[in-house]
């Protein structure tokens, strides 16, 4: 399936891998998405204490990463717990090889 394309040659594919890399635009968030992927899942409190983040800074980055579909959070009490959204990752990682497979063999 071939992707459709606007008047200005931007696919669907291309605005959300940039919507995708747009939400990993800031260090921080990188470490947040690999601190979830590496412990499965945890709260706010659990990644500021493994980031020299504020609180919260680290809350503000979480709701980034959110919107931007790569993790998704579960209430859990008082507390959301935080994991990443397996689905978006494969989905990312999907259109980053589309990508670079238009330019060269990895």
């Amino acid at each position: 399936m071939s992707p459709t394309r606007t008047e200005t040659g931007i696919t669907p594919q291309d605005e959300q891998l940039a919507q995708y890399t747009k939400a990993l635009g800031h260090p921080a968030r990188v470490a947040i998405l690999r601190t979830l992927a590496k412990r499965g899942e945890c709260v706010c409190g659990e990644i500021v204490d493994e980031l020299p983040l504020a609180q919260a800074t680290v809350s503000q980055h979480l709701k980034v990463l959110k919107d931007a579909g790569l993790i998704q959070g579960e209430i859990d009490g008082p507390r959301v717990c935080y994991c990443v959204n397996p689905e978006t990752v494969k989905r990312f990682q999907k259109l980053i090889t589309t990508l670079t497979g238009a330019c060269c063999a990895l």
